[in-house]
């Protein structure tokens, strides 16, 4: 797997923004700094291993009060007189370190959104870096310098180049170093660097929120967007799977009730598919993976354990995440036994195990129509979902 830096550069002055709240990346944007909101993008995305911040050798005071911290956070470096130049001090910083891909992204973007982030990163290839870019929509006018229309330019093929933009590390170093040879104030962004240094640079769809705060009215736009987004509720939705064979025996465990039967189910634990698709979903309600990553088949000390510490331990996670459980539903498949009579009691099982009130449990069942191995009654499954409340969104 490549590990995937991004340096966050923040090292302007933010002049045009004017007033006396300082350089736009510290001020406040609700209740954190706009580059905290950046760095937050960055930090929540799975396939980001650190981040690296560039700033003004004067700032240092000001981006200790505006960033949280977080383990992803590199110590940050002191950048240059121009762009460019903070561009090469943070990219030569995480060059020293163990880094495949590096995405270079403006303080002041504090709306990109982790489809973008995904892409620019999909896209890095030897020899190609990657940039979000959207479209030009609106006719586009060259105009001397009293304001006077000379032309009409065709807005075909043009688009608005935003960051992150991606490279692998090592290329996108030489190529800061060679620039930095002929011109080292005047390159706008790294694609630029990249296509003087001879790399192909590809556009990936970026989002139209993904916006720089350069004026004052693009600072009151990021507030309205900030407030809309905080309106809206974080509920997150997990799913699971689980399928065991039956074999010798007499009883299966289902959703942490025994119920009698022809046959068991096996496995190394007690095989309980309910449980064992509820914990999944659980799991990926906080991306934390899944059941065989937090309780290996391979080690002996889950032989034969009750699948409802697996369950307790998905519950714990969650809520030690702030999270709520506000609904968990599970559907048993299967030819035999009949589940319809231990309905209730599976419901008030995976309640009393998980804590969470029997309104907002379910249990289902339904045969597979004696098709396949299920329908063969050579094993069972399930499959689940549950719901799980942060309240609203983080880091508005």
């Amino acid at each position: 797997m490549t590990r995937n830096v991004v340096v966050i550069v923040a090292a302007g002055r933010g002049e045009r923004l004017g007033g006396e709240g300082g350089p736009k990346q510290y001020r406040m944007l609700g209740h954190q700094s706009i580059l905290q909101h950046t760095i937050s993008c960055f930090s929540d995305h799975p396939q980001i291993d650190s981040i690296q911040v560039v700033i003004h050798k004067d700032d240092r005071e000001l981006y200790d009060a505006a960033v949280l911290a977080n383990d992803k956070l590199l110590e940050p470096v002191t950048g240059g007189a121009s762009r460019q130049e903070s561009c090469k001090t943070g990219v030569d910083a995480v060059a020293q370190l163990d880094f495949d891909k590096v995405l270079i992204h403006d303080a002041a973007r504090p709306f990109v959104s982790h489809t973008t982030i995904t892409n620019v990163i999909a896209g890095i290839e030897t020899g190609i870096g990657t940039l979000s870019a959207n479209a030009i929509a609106d006719t586009v006018k060259h105009a001397d310098q009293k304001g006077v229309v000379l032309k009409t330019i065709s807005r075909d093929d043009l688009y608005l180049a935003q960051t992150p933009q991606g490279f692998l590390v090592e290329e996108i170093q030489q190529a800061h170093e060679k620039a930095a040879l002929i011109n080292p104030h005047g390159f706008t962004d790294d694609a630029a660097v990249a296509e003087y240094a001879g790399m192909s640079v590809k556009l990936v769809s970026g989002n139209a929120d993904n916006f720089k705060i350069t004026t004052k009215d693009d600072l009151a736009l990021a507030e309205e967007k900030r407030s809309m987004i905080s309106m809206i509720p974080d509920v997150r939705t997990g799913s699971g799977y689980d399928v065991h064979t039956l074999g010798s025996g007499d009883k299966v465990i289902l959703c942490g009730l025994e119920i009698p039967h022809t046959q068991s189910l096996q496995g190394h634990s007690d095989a309980d598919v309910g449980l064992h698709a509820l914990t999944d979903a659980l799991l990926g309600t906080i991306g934390a993976g899944d059941i065989g990553s937090h309780f290996p088949p391979s080690d002996p000390q889950w032989k034969g354990a009750s699948s409802d510490r697996f369950i307790e331990h998905a519950v714990k996670l969650v809520r030690e995440a702030g999270g709520v459980i506000t609904n968990m539903d599970v559907t048993i498949i299967c030819e035999a036994p009949k589940i319809g009579p231990y309905r209730d009691a599976m419901r008030e099982q995976v309640s009393n195990i998980c804590g969470v009130e029997l309104s907002r449990v379910s249990v289902k069942a339904t045969t597979n129509e004696k098709i396949g191995f299920i329908g063969r009654e050579e094993g069972i499954a399930a499959l689940a979902t549950a719901s799980v409340s942060f309240g609203m969104m983080k880091n508005v």
